[in-house]
């Protein structure tokens, strides 16, 4: 147990305490937090995902290879908790929101930050990978969850379509691939907004979390919990051997798959009515929980 301590101390206590940082400036200042989160999304991520794809070359292969294992992770642990929910027969507007909220992972705010910290930037490259393949899923497979199979198509294209981080993944596997690099200006001036992006991230995190709700059916709260935290790592575990990932990509595919229930669980649960404050509940206790989870699944990965 005290061999945990200096993992939790080192790479999850640093997290917390931005992220608290976050929440304290909202609620002394009631800052606007969408402002911090659309800046983060059309600058500082792209400039971040671009930054460390071309940093670290990483190929069409590799990067193939990490957005399967998000997708495959995700689609299996959403398909389990459909089985799981329906099992425990929530109703159809707390089912949708119980669903979201294990499908999908803080892989941005949370993950990136933390592949950062414990895997260094070889790591944070492959968990950009991972973050950029979940945020396609949010909004083509979440918002078809959200919407119980009658999502809106054209929605959903219109939002892949301004999505700036897949035009930073294009954009970083053609310079890889013709072995082109930015003028120093434009390098710079990409490695200095890069620099931004994983402080907002923990800031906006903090944010969000001073606004969430802790209402929610204690037995579906606790099983979401599992599903997030417990079940995302484990069905990780089975495919990153099974699609061959080694080294800094199979770390970070599991530690990704392990982080807490990202807020846009919530956020699609408002926009559809299903149930939000149920999903707010995970959001937050998920996050509470997760050092919990990550300190020894971190010590694992590290062996």
């Amino acid at each position: 147990m005290a061999a945990l301590f200096p993992l939790f101390s080192n790479n999850i206590l640093p997290i917390l305490l931005a992220a608290g940082t976050g929440y304290l400036l909202g609620r002394i200042t009631r800052i606007d937090a969408r402002t911090i989160s659309r800046v983060t999304f059309f600058v500082f991520s792209p400039c971040l995902v671009f930054q460390l794809l071309t940093a670290n070359r990483l190929g069409g292969q590799a990067v193939f290879q990490m957005a399967t294992l998000a997708v495959l992770v995700l689609v299996l642990v959403g398909l389990l908790s459909l089985l799981v929910g329906r099992l425990l027969k929530l109703p159809r507007p707390l089912l949708v929101a119980f669903v979201l909220a294990s499908m999908f992972g803080n892989a941005g705010n949370y993950g990136l930050s933390f592949n950062a910290f414990a895997f260094g930037e070889e790591g944070l490259a492959f968990a950009s990978v991972y973050f950029v393949t979940s945020g396609l899923m949010v909004y083509t497979v979440g918002i078809l969850v959200a919407s119980l199979g009658q999502g809106d198509l054209k929605y959903s294209l219109a939002n892949l379509v301004r999505y700036p981080t897949l035009y930073a993944v294009i954009f970083a596997l053609v310079f890889n691939g013709l072995g082109l690099a930015l003028p120093v200006p434009a390098a710079r001036t990409v490695d200095l907004l890069a620099g931004a992006a994983i402080p907002s991230m923990l800031l906006l995190l903090g944010l969000q979390l001073g606004s969430v709700s802790w209402r929610g059916q204690l037995v579906p709260l606790g099983m979401a919990n599992a599903m997030r935290l417990v079940a995302g790592p484990l069905v990780a575990f089975a495919l990153a051997g099974f699609l061959n990932l080694e080294g800094a990509a199979y770390q970070a595919g599991v530690a990704e798959s392990a982080m807490p229930t990202a807020v846009m669980a919530t956020v699609l649960a408002t926009e559809f009515d299903a149930e939000p404050a149920f999903a707010t509940a995970v959001v937050t206790t998920t996050t509470l929980l997760s050092p919990f989870t990550l300190t020894p699944l971190l010590a694992y990965l590290m062996n």
